[in-house]
């Protein structure tokens, strides 16, 4: 029967009124995000100078007391001095930097006021752009003869490729010949004159980063890239190299292995005997990014995951820049004003027109807090070792204490979720009991510290930085770690790992390859060499050895070997891939595939690109198709044959917007090649 008007009226009331007091519906609980942290899967151990920053003497709170105070706190153990490209104009004698400001009270003894006041060390840069090898070798006269500061690291030259070389040009440079070989020159002149005077001190020579302009393009009459010649000629007489990363974006810490991997093998292959010796030194970086966050949380947590991703993968120092920089572009960011400032503390700068203040002199900004939580979770001595989270919006990285502790840091970049985690963790048992948890959160002015949650659970808030401090349970006591490991006899399919034996009597060593955040043991012995075998061709490995005493207690980790296996010395076909033409984004490649055995009719090459920011752009000379990460190049129908002896020349276009790792396993026919 239809409804009367009434009834309508009537029911409609009633759904209103159930409708108003219904329970609201609740958003659903996030899964635990599960969180793995492997204590035998060991990487770099944390350096004295492991977090730094940059000063400039166009800042005239330099050397203040409050500033120094304000590193102390924030665990600063490096300060670099002049400030980026003055350095190529500033003269150390007069304290002048004609063409550039120079605020008062920032002269060099100043600084290292201030470097003491901090207890930190110091990082020189000195004048290769307008200045002479006589004027470095006095400053270092001056500096550890004279003052007494024994300063330890001195770098030549400030991002000298920005010297018009490649067409453009932000680096002052008074030298008629621009090139990376006169560079180079001048580093083996002022290595020579400077170490002269004081042995002791390390020389850094300036390289570009990998994927990062100009890295890998090749300048009009140069003999190779700038890194290429720079290694070649002056390799012997540094004993460290600088790179300087801003990154632009909060999510390009994955990209770092590749990039420090790189950089080896750039060093190994150019730098000559006992290239090994030969640290690397990130003397500026900074996440500032073109939409905001430079000075928010956003910039705080990419900073925080960037300084750990660099120090676990062995750069020996991180230097923010800078201290001081000053307003720029005003945003609103994650509920808070972003000033656009590349500085740690505020300038108390105002816009242009008056409209923007920051807020007072030195008060931190939030990327300050990333270095004191760094301070505080990763200290000097301590092993980084391996942590991974199935979670996109949750970074995880952990470091062994020598007195047994376990440091866990977590970084929820997610706008609005709190997320529970779930640790497991491997080679390590915590005590029981709730652990001591520092955290920081959007906008907060300070990091808390509670002991709350558990060892393997805790609930990390939106936009934030926690580290939980674990203590070990107790455990008979651990004999001595063994001593860095070698590769030697490295094959396509094996490699021979040696290493120092341990300084404690021990019944065994294992030998465990890192698989992400899991290991797997490769073998076991009671000698100090072990022969891998069953290794897939052309792959990175990266392993560790621990020792085990007679009564099955493991020692710590080595520390870390990484290599790279070949493909087979034999093979009925062969490969080489040529870089001909690079321009920091893409490149063109030419590959060459020869017949070694009998004669081919119809053939199909594939190959996978090593990194989800590799991409086909074009190919010529055959059929090429991508899928996924698989390179599939298919004989054109004219030109099927390939005769034993023959080789098919083929080329491509590959775009690449991370370090660009080169394929180096192909297979033809599915016979994996051997590659030259």
């Amino acid at each position: 029967m239809p409804m009367r008007p009434l009834q309508r009226a009537a029911s409609a009331a009633l759904l209103a009124l159930t409708t108003l007091y219904a329970p609201a519906a609740q958003a659903e609980e996030p899964a635990p995000v599960a969180v793995t942290v492997n204590a035998r899967a060991a990487l770099a151990t944390v350096p004295e100078t492991g977090i730094g920053t940059n000063h400039a003497i166009w800042d005239t709170n330099l050397g203040t007391d409050d500033t120094a105070d304000r590193l102390k706190d924030a665990g600063v153990k490096l300060l670099r001095y002049p400030g980026g490209s003055y350095s190529d104009i500033y003269h150390w004698a007069d304290h002048t930097a004609p063409g550039g400001y120079v605020a008062p009270n920032t002269d060099f003894d100043t600084f290292m006021r201030g470097v003491r006041r901090t207890g930190a060390q110091a990082m020189v840069t000195a004048n290769y752009g307008t200045g002479t090898v006589e004027e470095a070798a006095g400053w270092v006269r001056q500096a550890n003869a004279t003052k007494g500061y024994g300063i330890k690291y001195w770098e030549i030259g400030n991002e000298n490729y920005g010297n018009g070389h490649y067409g453009t040009a932000w680096e002052a440079d008074n030298h008629p010949d621009k090139s990376p070989a006169e560079y180079a020159r001048h580093v083996v002149a002022y290595s020579e004159a400077m170490k002269a005077v004081d042995p002791t001190i390390k020389i850094g020579a300036v390289l570009t980063t990998p994927a990062n302009w100009p890295d890998a393009i090749v300048g009009e009459g140069d003999d190779g890239s700038w890194n290429k010649v720079v290694l070649s000629m002056a390799g012997s007489k540094i004993d460290f190299v600088i790179l300087h990363w801003y990154p632009g974006a909060f999510d390009k810490a994955g990209q770092v292995p590749d990039m420090l991997y790189l950089a080896r093998q750039q060093i190994a292959k150019y730098a000559g005997q006992g290239s090994e010796r030969i640290g690397i030194a990130m003397t500026e970086f900074n996440t500032g990014s073109s939409s905001g966050g430079t000075t928010t949380q956003p910039g705080a947590l990419a900073a925080a995951d960037a300084y750990a991703t660099l120090l676990a993968n062995g750069v020996f120092t991180v230097d923010w820049w800078n201290v001081h920089n000053g307003i720029g572009n005003v945003t609103q960011v994650e509920g808070h004003t972003d000033y656009g400032d590349f500085g740690l503390l505020s300038s108390a700068t105002c816009t242009s027109d008056g409209t923007v203040c920051e807020p007072a002199l030195n008060t931190p900004f939030a990327p300050y807090y990333a270095l004191q939580m760094m301070s505080r979770f990763a200290r000097p001595g301590d092993q980084f070792v391996r942590a991974a989270s199935d979670q996109s919006k949750v970074a995880a990285h952990a470091a062994r204490r020598p007195n047994g502790d376990l440091a866990v840091m977590l970084i929820n970049t997610s706008s609005d979720t709190s997320y529970p985690v779930a640790i497991d963790y491997a080679g390590y048992t915590p005590a029981a009991g709730a652990p001591a948890v520092l955290t920081h959160t959007n906008g907060a002015t300070s990091i808390t510290s509670a002991t709350t949650g558990t060892a393997t659970s805790q609930t990390l808030p939106p936009l934030s930085m926690t580290t939980l401090v674990l203590r070990p349970r107790s455990a008979p006591s651990a004999p001595a770690a063994p001593g860095q490991p070698a590769a030697s006899n490295v094959t396509d399919t094996s490699a021979t790992i040696s290493w120092p034996a341990s300084s404690s009597k021990v019944a065994k060593y294992e030998i465990h390859r890192q698989n992400g955040a899991v290991s797997e043991q490769l073998g076991e012995t009671s000698g100090t060499s072990f022969t891998v075998r069953n290794l897939r061709p052309g792959t990175r490995y990266t392993l560790n050895v621990l020792a085990r005493s007679g009564g099955g207690t493991p020692s710590w980790s080595s520390p870390p070997l990484t290599f790279t296996t070949g493909t087979p010395a034999g093979s009925s076909c062969s490969v080489r891939l040529t870089d001909q033409n690079d321009w920091g984004s893409g490149y063109v490649g030419a590959i060459d595939i020869t017949n070694n055995g009998a004669p081919i009719n119809g053939w199909t090459l594939t190959f996978d690109w090593p990194r989800a920011w590799q991409s086909l752009g074009s190919g010529w000379g055959a059929v090429w198709t991508q899928t996924g990460s698989e390179v599939k190049v298919v004989n054109e129908a004219a030109n099927p044959s390939l005769g034993t002896g023959a080789t098919a020349t083929i080329g491509f276009v590959g775009n690449y917007s991370g370090p660009n790792v080169l394929p180096s396993v192909f297979t033809l026919n599915g016979t994996v090649c051997t590659t030259k």
